[in-house]
């Protein structure tokens, strides 16, 4: 059977022409299936997604006029007459935006339309975390009881948005102190993101697992546990790094877990794609977070060890199709590494820019043609703007043994191309390379428990892919001699490149008759160099270093990996010189809050202001103690990266 998400009723229906409420990589995702199945596709569109590949992948397209998600992807009413003016008959909600909103999910019902998604009703049950774990609680499933007046003994509590998730809305907070200020930003950013800012805490268990089941329901009362999955490699309380089966749980645990999901979409008459996401205890005791009704981000893992399509079991539930009475094994392991554009090097900054070039390389399948799987929103030439998810893609590996999935993953996304803003890329790697995932040692605080090994600059092979990246200028710009060659000793050739962190990198070198003279790698030869690829000896060991540069941006590749870099120029611009203390937008966004006045004293560290970028809250701080002497940020101020924000004056500082 192909299949598809959800139903209301089991009136049989069939779908032509679909809709989806949604951009980027799941709106892709969903049209691969639709044109497998031979249904026609419709694509919605804000401005700045005029060209993006879903839009381009599409049969029809409909433009959803302005930027912000307020004014397009968020606007129920706009894709409702979308889909009437395009005659499309359905509409998929994707993942995000409305796709667990109950009102818009009406909505479509009420124009004649099929929903592909849950039934109304059970997705206004989960809607609420709080309402939604009573309801859990009185079915049986065990629950996180919310903490109404959190006390020293409750430490640390988690304050979380009661109407969505993705980490927006979510704060750790471990001193009461700090719990006013923490709630009242959680409400803000909930406010945005979801359109409520009810928020509630709950306990904090920091070596828990995420660990989640994947659920199917028919309108006809069949219910599947469709495996599981450990979703533990957060940061910032978003999934970063998930797989399926979650390793190292014990069989009875696993159908306890398996169970409680099942009871949980039967309590509230669920029908098609869903997910029942738990917390799982060191000792094997488990708690129930909340329900997602709708696809999740990581559904390509199931697939992957399933063989199933979960989009197209969608469609055949929401056409009024039966599934049969239970669904496939579990075959092996498969590992979704999420790609964001972001900075570690400047605390996971999100990070804008056009992406250059995006190339994954995907070889011969083995295994059952599971090997390897790009989901992605993006391609080569693709702009990253801020008004949207930092996510760019999602790799996906298969492999008989969770060893050999994790392998796999890593080489497929350390080779990938990715000349672009600053990505995860590096630190994803790692991750699935360190001995403790590899030992299956997971829980929610594993990111930062390790952030000095995933993050942690390679200073070895930077200078070595500066080097790489002087040849390669030298050899675009040779004539018959190549630059920085001399009959006779002189003085060398000298290139300035910043590295990702803000450090710089001198690259000192001489092309004489007797070959490569670098003051900072003696022992390094000069086998080739094209203004594409130079090839080193260092000592015994050979490395060839892929070279692509984009104005001042070079970016250089080995199998190990991309060193990004940029050409600082021989002579600095003066009027790129700002005056201490002077702060200026980490990024392009939205000022959403004010926190401080001209004229306060401020530490250093302390809150001043906040932007929104890419759905996500960003503070920024004082950068020592002093004065605020001057604020130009109102709230709704829409800025660009490097606009001047505030001054603190140093309190050491003489008056003039």
């Amino acid at each position: 059977m192909t299949a598809t998400s959800t139903s209301t009723t089991s009136t049989t229906t069939t779908i032509t022409n679909l809709l989806v409420a949604n951009r980027g990589e799941i709106a892709r995702r969903v049209f691969r299936t639709c044109r497998a199945l031979g249904i026609a596709t419709t694509a919605v569109h804000s401005d700045p997604d005029a060209d993006a590949p879903h839009v381009r992948e599409a049969d029809a397209a409909v433009r959803l006029p302005g930027a912000a998600p307020a004014d397009t992807y968020l606007r129920g009413d706009l894709i409702v007459r979308a889909a009437l003016d395009a005659g499309a008959d359905a509409v998929h909600p994707g993942y995000g935006f409305l796709s667990e909103d109950a009102g818009f999910a009406q909505a479509v019902l009420d124009a004649g339309l099929t929903w592909v998604g849950p039934p109304p009703a059970a997705i206004a049950a989960m809607g609420s975390k709080t309402a939604a774990k009573r309801l859990m609680a009185q079915a049986g499933v065990p629950v996180l009881d919310a903490l109404t007046d959190p006390t020293e003994a409750d430490l640390p509590v988690l304050v979380k948005a009661a109407a969505g998730g993705g980490g927006r809305g979510m704060r750790v907070v471990r001193s009461l102190a700090d719990l006013p200020g923490e709630l009242a930003a959680a409400r803000s950013e909930a406010a945005k993101a979801f359109g409520s800012d009810e928020v509630f805490c709950e306990r904090y268990l920091p070596t828990g697992r995420h660990v989640e089941v994947q659920l199917m329901a028919d309108a006809h009362g069949t219910v599947w546990a469709v495996g599981d999955r450990d979703c533990s490699l957060q940061r910032r309380h978003q999934k970063v790094i998930e797989e399926a089966p979650a390793p190292g749980i014990p069989d009875a645990v696993r159908s306890a877990l398996h169970a409680a999901a099942v009871a949980a979409a039967r309590a509230i008459g669920y029908a098609g794609a869903g997910t029942a996401e738990f917390l799982l205890a060191e000792d094997g005791r488990f708690h129930f977070l909340e329900m997602n009704t709708r696809l999740q981000v990581e559904h390509p893992v199931t697939e992957a060890v399933t063989g199933l399509d979960l989009v197209a079991l969608q469609l055949a539930v929401a056409e009024g199709e039966k599934l049969p009475s239970e669904p496939p094994p579990t075959d092996g392991c498969a590992i979704e590494a999420r790609l964001y554009a972001e900075d570690p090097a400047q605390d996971h900054r999100p990070a804008t820019g056009t992406l250059h070039r995006f190339e994954l390389t995907l070889p011969h399948a083995e295994f059952d043609g599971r090997g390897l799987r790009l989901d992605a929103g993006v391609e080569s030439g693709s702009t990253i703007t801020p008004h949207y998810d930092a996510m760019l893609a999602k790799v996906i590996a298969w492999a008989p043994t969770r060893s050999a999935a994790a392998r796999r993953l890593a080489d497929a996304v350390a080779r990938t191309r990715l000349h672009g803003p600053a990505t995860n890329r590096e630190s994803l790697v790692r991750a699935l390379r360190h001995p403790a995932f590899l030992a299956g040692r997971l829980h929610t605080g594993f990111l930062a428990e390790h952030a000095a090994d995933l993050t942690a600059p390679d200073d070895k092979g930077a200078a070595r892919a500066a080097l790489a990246a002087a040849l390669a200028d030298a050899a675009e710009r040779r004539t018959p001699l190549p630059s920085g060659w001399r009959n006779l000793p002189s003085q060398p050739q000298v290139k300035r490149y910043r590295m990702a962190d803000g450090g710089e990198l001198a690259v000192r070198y001489r092309v004489a008759r007797d070959g490569l003279r670098a003051d900072d790698h003696p022992e390094t030869a000069l086998v080739e160099h094209t203004p594409e690829r130079v090839t080193l000896r260092h000592g015994t060991i050979r490395r060839t270093y892929r070279v692509a540069r984009y104005g001042a941006d070079v970016f250089v590749e080995t199998p190990d990996g991309t060193t990004a870099l940029t050409i600082v120029p021989r002579l600095p611009d003066p009027t790129a010189r700002t005056e201490p203390g002077a702060l200026l937008a980490p990024m392009p966004g939205t000022v959403i809050r004010v926190v401080a006045a001209v004229g306060d004293s401020v530490t250093a560290g302390q809150p001043l202001l906040f932007l929104e970028a890419m759905k996500m809250e960003h503070r920024v701080t004082a950068p020592a103690d002093g004065v605020l002497v001057e604020l130009r940020a109102d709230p709704g101020r829409q800025v660009e990266l490097g606009t001047l924000l505030a001054v603190v004056k140093p309190a050491h500082e003489p008056e003039a």
